[in-house]
């Protein structure tokens, strides 16, 4: 290779690790249009300059609290403004936590996520139990994240301290769309909780919902509202909205006989991987609607990410050993925990932690102090 050639291949490498935060809606705009393939393309070079794209971070979600919740999203079947299959159910106790998380992890998954169908945290009694969760699931030697709706800043400092990794806050859609969406929160409340966790050393979890309803412009104003961030979140997940009967969306959707589409997903992704380059990008609710040489297509194009087990909070997800057959299949490999953008909320007294044997955490991590007995 001559010199010329050389320096042309190294800009063009340098290029596609080089973290922006000034991306112009018009720039994300033109990202989303490309014909397909050079969209694909664009994004796979991206991808293989930050990752090894053989590498696919399995995670398992578990819901801890279902149903009950009494904001009016008009996706969701656990809202009790809508009128569903599901029906509120009680915390589930540590020891049921527990022993989903074992499951999980001995099934390959190496992030382990717990949800409630709240509002908030507010004065919530149980968020004490969601802490001694946190701590014991943390224990194992997985990563941890939570989703428990709206969170203030003493709240997200008290789930460090716990030894959480990661919250998930969806942001949904664009700012412009997500009032049609639902009434009980607004935009600015969902920034201000991902402010809240970022500023308390917990690693962002954001992304969005296709299928809600939205418009191409609602999707693109979704990636340049992630992709402006003060920092990029370290994972985005990409949604397909599985419609559930019962729910405003849902019926909508059910109605016209339409799901998100394989080009659809692709082109979401894409277009997160090429603006957010260091960030994990999951693959995440609907993936039983894609078959195998889609989701394929998907990875290629730059998911790195997704979610494993048989259930995603109320809707259906491929079961962990048609997971471990499509990994094998494509030549997909596990990412070790704590490895890339989470290296930093490593727990140094892992280090001396035998595979298997349950950790003691009490560690300083990216200058907070936690620690779990």
């Amino acid at each position: 290779m001559n010199t010329s050639r050389a320096m042309l291949r190294f800009r063009q490498m340098r290029s596609c690790t080089t973290v922006r935060h000034d991306w112009t809606l018009s720039e994300v705009d033109a990202l989303y249009k490309l014909p397909l393939l050079d969209l694909i393309h664009k994004a796979a070079t991206v991808h293989r300059a930050n990752f090894d794209s053989n590498e696919v971070q399995q995670a398992t979600l578990l819901s801890l609290k279902t149903g009950g919740c009494n904001e009016d999203c008009g996706y969701c079947s656990q809202s009790v403004n809508h009128k569903t299959f599901v029906k509120p159910t009680p915390m589930l106790t540590t020891e049921q936590v527990l022993e989903n998380a074992k499951k999980a992890k001995a099934a390959g998954s190496t992030r382990f996520c717990m949800g409630t169908a709240w509002r908030g945290v507010g004065k919530k009694n149980s968020f004490n139990k969601v802490l001694q969760m946190v701590k014991d699931v943390s224990a194992l030697g997985l990563e941890t994240c939570c989703t428990l709706g709206l969170l203030d800043a003493k709240q997200a400092v008290q789930l460090r301290e716990a030894g959480l990794t990661a919250y998930n806050h969806n942001l949904d859609t664009s700012r412009e769309h997500y009032k049609k969406v639902v009434s009980t929160r607004t935009y600015d409340d969902r920034l201000q909780t991902i402010a809240n966790v970022r500023d308390a050393g917990i690693s962002v979890c954001c992304g969005g919902i296709l299928g809600i309803d939205e418009q191409v412009e609602d999707r693109v104003g979704l990636v340049h509202t992630l992709a402006t961030m003060p920092e990029h979140p370290e994972s985005v997940p990409i949604n397909a909205l599985v419609p559930v009967s019962g729910t405003p969306i849902g019926d909508k959707q059910l109605a016209r006989g339409g799901t998100v589409s394989w080009d659809e997903m692709i082109r979401a992704i894409s277009v997160a991987r090429i603006t957010m380059p260091k960030a994990m990008v999951r693959l995440s609710a609907g993936r039983t609607e894609f078959s195998v040489s889609e989701q394929a297509l998907m990875f290629y194009a730059g998911a790195n990410s997704i979610f494993t087990g048989d259930t995603l909070l109320t809707t259906p997800n491929p079961e962990f050993s048609e997971d471990a057959q499509m990994f094998t299949l494509l030549g997909l490999k596990g990412k070790v925990p704590y490895t890339g953008a989470t290296a930093k909320f490593r727990p140094t007294a892992w280090a001396d932690v035998g595979e298997g044997e349950p950790v003691v955490l009490k560690t300083e991590v990216a200058g907070l102090k936690a620690a779990s007995a």
